[in-house]
């Protein structure tokens, strides 16, 4: 808990941030990712979000680490299954 507070304090670190671009980079510049009712953006809209470290940018990089950490730990298909 107190973690994740001095993390939304200082932003996203560094090289969490340069992993998220990096997955975020590979993606085709022709698609468009909804978030929910806040919109659609592009990947390069989405790469300068996690740049600045806004809201956006905090969340996508909040669910790309979450994607990461469930696929080492061999949870992605159960929580997969979980959200169906």
């Amino acid at each position: 808990m107190a973690e994740e507070i001095k993390q939304k304090k200082e932003g996203i670190p560094e090289d969490l941030k340069d992993l998220v671009i990096a997955r975020l980079d590979i993606l085709s510049p022709h698609k468009r990712i909804h978030i929910g009712s806040v919109g659609e953006f592009t990947k390069d809209e989405l790469i300068e979000r996690v740049k600045i470290g806004d809201e956006i940018g905090q969340k996508i990089a909040k669910i790309e680490i979450s994607f990461l950490r469930a696929l080492t730990k061999g949870t992605l298909l159960e929580e997969l299954n979980l959200e169906n």
